[in-house]
């Protein structure tokens, strides 16, 4: 039996058809994709400025400005006067 032109006809428009669905599907997946890819770069740059904040406030509190008077204020510490101060020699690498 020959395939009519009316069923060749129905048949690449099947076959068409399948093609788009296909395209569109990975398109659709695509522009998912692409936008939690946004989404993760905007958190991530987030979290960067985060991160960034909190390794300064790390820093500041590091610092001797900071440190000195709460030590002087709560444990009562003073900074060593010149008399106060002892330096001791290192040990020559022969000695241990």
């Amino acid at each position: 039996m020959a395939i009519r032109g009316r069923h060749w006809v129905a048949g690449w428009l099947l076959a068409f058809l399948a093609a788009t669905w296909i395209v569109y599907a990975r398109q659709t997946a695509a522009i998912r994709a692409a936008r939690a890819l946004g989404e993760l770069r905007e958190r991530r740059a987030t979290l960067e400025g985060r991160r960034s904040a909190l390794e300064r406030r790390i820093r500041t509190a590091q610092s001797r400005a900071v440190l000195v008077p709460r030590a002087q204020a709560r444990l009562g510490l003073h900074l060593p006067s010149d008399s106060e101060m002892v330096l001791l020699p290192a040990p020559s690498g022969a000695e241990h």
